[in-house]
């Protein structure tokens, strides 16, 4: 009988690891996907294994690659969770009563003409009714996650190397965005991290360097916070994993959204 009392407490530990929790929290779920709740809309964070990878790329292994690219180092970051999807305006409109959108058609749509700052006050919001430490996710993670984590095939995308097979972008989809999750995913399980809309990340903007850095939060001083993943209004070159764009943090834009981590 204490053998099995033992055995099953082992297993609890084990299990709460790969709950979409901070380290400081304690698990909520015994699952890698986490589902939320938030005034009746569901979301789920998906958890990613941490690890290290090679940021950034060169001509030599992408035709397509830019300076802003480059060079290429040796980035390690912790286990972190990510939203499957970008936040839809239904996720919107329950935590602010208000959708801010262009393309406001269908809830299901992500919500974008959300500025740096906006993103901010939407994550405080949801903070306070989960009572969790929802954030934006650092560049570094962003990246990691949409190659795929250690689950990584070295797709140009996320997802895959042909753009209609992952995302909505403007070689696909005619002057709008598009219903989330409703273009195949990457290894990770997630969806549009190419695509549709582009998506704020933490960091403040700056050029990379050669250095192996772990867990990195971008420059200290900067004007520009980082956009990645490209959108709707995108060619399918701006939307490769490891392209890097950038814009003030007050910016409004219908092709410009959010993705949550934890």
């Amino acid at each position: 009988m204490n053998m099995t009392r033992k055995l099953t407490a082992m297993l609890l530990v084990l299990l709460a690891l790969t709950a979409c929790t901070d380290e400081n929290d304690a698990p909520t779920s015994y699952e890698p996907v986490e589902t939320f709740n938030v005034n009746g809309v569901k979301f789920k964070m998906i958890r990613v294994e941490g690890g290290t990878f090679t940021m950034g790329t060169t001509t030599d292994l992408d035709t397509m690659a830019l300076d802003c690219e480059m060079p290429p180092h040796e980035v390690t970051v912790s286990t972190f969770c990510i939203g499957e999807t970008e936040v839809t305006q239904e996720l919107w409109s329950a935590v602010m009563e208000s959708n801010p959108s262009y393309y406001a058609n269908n809830l299901l749509y992500p919500v974008e003409e959300v500025s740096w700052n906006d993103c901010q006050r939407f994550i405080a919001e949801l903070n306070k009714i989960t009572g969790k430490k929802f954030r934006l996710p650092t560049e570094a993670e962003w990246e990691y996650a949409a190659r795929g984590g250690k689950k990584s095939q070295g797709f140009v995308y996320a997802g895959g190397d042909t753009y209609q097979d992952v995302m909505w972008c403007a070689h696909n989809i005619a002057h709008a965005t598009d219903v989330v999750a409703t273009k195949k995913p990457n290894e990770l399980g997630l969806y549009d991290m190419s695509g549709n809309v582009w998506e704020w990340c933490q960091d403040l903007y700056g050029s990379y360097t050669n250095q192996a850095q772990t867990n990195p939060t971008g420059p200290d001083t900067g004007t520009e916070r980082v956009l990645r993943g490209g959108g709707w209004s995108s060619f399918a070159k701006y939307c490769r994993v490891t392209y890097r764009s950038s814009s003030p943090p007050m910016r409004e834009a219908n092709y410009i959204g959010l993705r949550l981590a934890l």
